[in-house]
């Protein structure tokens, strides 16, 4: 606190001669980004890696299962995590929230959806209600494909187990990663089999398969087929230390067609998030003046003219 208090006084005292430097100090310069292993959170890291790239951080991107990189954020070795939905992560964020290991600075995804869902070959088979499952659990093989061990939606379902609702405790939760469920779908939709799967909104499978989100599961993953919004989190000692960075992190908006236009370019092209993120940056960059929007280069040059510079000669 002393070395940003003396770094922001200077900065004071030569406003009138020279640029305005960012008030970041050099322990900000390196963030490191939580990667969930979700498509759309490598997308939102891709781009905002590129960003930070050309404002001259050095943003590290780690891969963690939630469970795990939540802890990180509480001993310190993890600064950003974008990808915090609500209502339907809030059981296991809020116990981080309470503990002051990560801070909500900002939403920056509304009209996304999370909740079970099925082909659509399924649903128009009588499988339209989570109320409907228990009926098809033989055709099911007893079996709910979810995402990996400590996933958000896992702990969801696992609660129904607990409770019984709708017969869960009678079902095996089939825990995967995101491309391994979704290989088990296609292969399901392949053979015109019944599977009932985790789906949300952004995301390829959307427009990849034909597919229906279950109705009745409110209770459990909230209203209107698991609407929901992302927040971004940040370490709150990170967000207290470097306020140039934070304020990026409150600017940053997405969209679900944004977003979905570029997790499919990752899932169908083998590209990394920081690979489609500049090519999308290259082609259209309208989104950079709200994003840094009061955001200075680490040397003091205008934000958007330095990412811009970067785009370009990268």
């Amino acid at each position: 606190m002393k070395r940003f208090l003396k770094g922001a006084a200077c900065a004071l005292f030569f406003a009138g001669s020279y640029p305005a430097l960012a008030a970041d100090p050099d322990a900000c310069l390196k963030p490191v980004l939580a990667d969930g292993g979700w498509t759309d959170n490598i997308v939102q890291n891709g781009f905002s890696s590129i960003v930070l790239k050309g404002l001259g951080y050095e943003p590290q991107e780690t891969s963690l299962s939630l469970g795990v990189l939540l802890e990180g954020m509480k001993m310190g070795s993890v600064d950003v995590f974008l990808a915090n939905w609500t209502p339907n992560s809030d059981s296991t964020l809020n116990p981080y929230i309470e503990a002051g290991a990560i801070r909500n600075v900002g939403t920056n995804l509304t009209g996304a959806k999370y909740a079970l869902a099925v082909p659509t070959y399924s649903y128009e088979a009588g499988l339209k209600d989570f109320a409907d499952i228990e009926k098809f659990r033989a055709e099911l093989d007893g079996k709910l494909h979810a995402l990996e061990a400590g996933n958000d939606s896992n702990n969801v379902l696992i609660k129904m187990q607990e409770d019984k609702a709708f017969g869960f405790d009678t079902f095996e939760i089939v825990e995967s990663s995101e491309q391994g469920m979704l290989a088990a779908v296609e292969k399901a939709v392949s053979r015109k089999a019944p599977i009932v799967f985790v789906g949300w909104s952004p995301h390829p499978m959307n427009t990849r398969f034909e597919m229906s989100y279950l109705s009745g599961g409110d209770a459990y993953f909230g209203p209107n087929y698991g609407s929901a919004e992302v927040w971004t989190g940040l370490r709150p000692a990170y967000a207290d230390q470097c306020p140039n960075a934070l304020k990026f992190f409150q600017n940053l908006r997405f969209t679900p067609e944004m977003l979905s236009a570029n997790m499919q370019k990752v899932l169908e092209e083998d590209k990394s998030g920081q690979q489609v993120a500049l090519e999308s940056l290259k082609s259209d960059d309208s989104m950079l003046a709200a994003w840094l929007e009061g955001v200075t280069a680490t040397d003091g040059r205008d934000g958007v003219a330095a990412v811009k510079a970067y785009i370009e000669a990268n």
